[in-house]
Parts: C-alpha cells; structure tokens; sequence
C-alpha cells in the first residue's frame, strides 16, 4: 500500500495590505484569527507583514514571498474603493489577465438588487480572471486565490467566516502542539538555564514571555513542535531547573 507522508513542516505568511493599519487609524485583529485556524491545520505561520496600498510594493512582495512559503494569505484591499487596488496589483504580481470575473460577477448580481449593483460593487468581482475564488458567506463578495496566494477581505469579522471553506484547500503538515508552564520568576533569573534547554532541544519551539497578573509577577514557558514526546522531554527539563531553583510554579497546560 503506498500511503503519502504527512509532510512534516509547511509554513505560510501573511502580507497585510493598507495604509490604515500602517498610520495607526485601524488595528489589524486578522493575524491572531488567521494564525490561530492555521496552527489548528498544521501551518506553520513564520512571517507577517505590513504594506501600503501601493501597487508597486504589493506587486513586490506577493512575488517575493509566495516563493519562500508554501502559502501566503494576503488581507485588505479587495473591496469597491478607489484605494482597493489588492486585486490589480496580484494579477499584475503573476502577468495575469485582470477584469471581471464571471464567477464572482454571477454571484455579486444574484446577491444584490438591480438597483443596488453599483458599480463599485461590480468593482469586487473584479481580479485575475483565471482565479479560484474564496466564497464569501457573510457579505457576498468573493475573495479569491492564485496558486499559493490566498487573498482576504480586511473585515474581520467577514474574514474568519470565509476561512472555513479553505479548510480542504490547504494541505497542513503535522499539527503544531503546545505546551505552556507559568512560573512565579523574572525572565533574568532563568535567561541562562532556559538557553541550555533550548540549545539541549533545538528543534522545539521554546518561548518566553513575562506577565503581571493578579498581583504575581511571573513568566510563562511556551513549548511548541510538532513532536509530542520532545515537548515533553522539553517540559521536564524545565520543571527540574526551577526545582533546583527553588522558583513556585503557578500553572501547567
């Protein structure tokens, strides 16, 4: 029987598109959205980034990464403004045809009311014309993908509604597991031991990040592969050095 192996690691990035994020006016919330289904698939997000609404940059960005991850998710700039230029730029990024979609355009004029089919909203089904597109459950409008480019409405809430129907489009690797243990320390007490596990374990994730709650200063420990019985080796090699250390832990998931 010849069974496929799940591949081991597969990463993706994600390229947000817009000049509010950039200048301040909106605070993006899609990254943690989008990370948090992506690590339930078994991708890995390694990158982030922050563009304007500037042709020439997305057009060099979008062919910089899609190169160096196996998927890369773009959001924003998809809508029916003068300044939603996401889709133009991404067919011009792959030397495609751009335009109405026919698809997209069928979907958007079965959504609306004749009265109400403005031409900006026309303007949404408008992208490289040999696109997939991403369904839209919330408001209508398509989002749409290029190879291994994905791209996504900026809109939050439409956003996490749309990323169910990817779920059999992207093909994860192994699951990312985690492990966290908090401590009632400082982050200098512990930089040295912790850089020995961490050079001990080299493949494994290991975070660490300070947090001041209920009145307790203290540090949480965040392990993470994709390998059960590392994080757990992991995991003891921690506990035995604040046991040595004689530093109280306060939580364990």
């Amino acid at each position: 029987m010849n069974m496929k192996k799940t591949k081991e690691k597969v990463n993706a990035a994600i390229l947000i598109i817009g000049n509010e994020i950039l200048s301040g006016r909106t605070q993006d919330l899609n990254v943690v959205t989008i990370s948090n289904w992506l690590n339930d698939i078994g991708v890995k997000l390694e990158e982030v980034r922050v563009i304007p609404d500037i042709e020439a940059s997305i057009v060099k960005t979008v062919n910089e990464i899609r190169k160096k991850f196996d998927y890369v998710f773009t959001t924003g700039g998809i809508g029916p403004t003068h300044d939603d230029i996401t889709a133009k730029s991404i067919a011009k990024a792959f030397k495609l045809k751009y335009g109405y979609h026919k698809e997209a355009y069928a979907i958007l004029e079965k959504y609306y009311k004749k009265s109400q089919f403005s031409s900006g909203r026309k303007k949404m089904s408008m992208m490289p014309l040999t696109a997939s597109l991403i369904l839209n459950p919330s408001s209508g409008a398509p989002g749409f993908a290029i190879k291994n480019v994905y791209c996504l409405p900026g809109v939050p809430s439409i956003l996490k509604s749309m990323l169910g129907g990817l779920n059999n489009k992207i093909k994860g690797g192994k699951k990312i597991l985690s492990r966290t243990i908090s401590a009632q320390t400082v982050e200098s007490e512990i930089a040295k031991p912790l850089e020995n596990v961490q050079n001990k374990f080299k493949t494994v994730e290991i975070g660490s990040y300070p947090f001041f709650r209920l009145g307790r200063i203290g540090v949480s420990f965040v392990i993470r592969s994709s390998n059960k019985k590392k994080i757990d080796d992991c995991y003891k090699e921690i506990v035995s050095f604040l046991k040595k250390k004689k530093i109280n832990m306060i939580g364990d998931k």
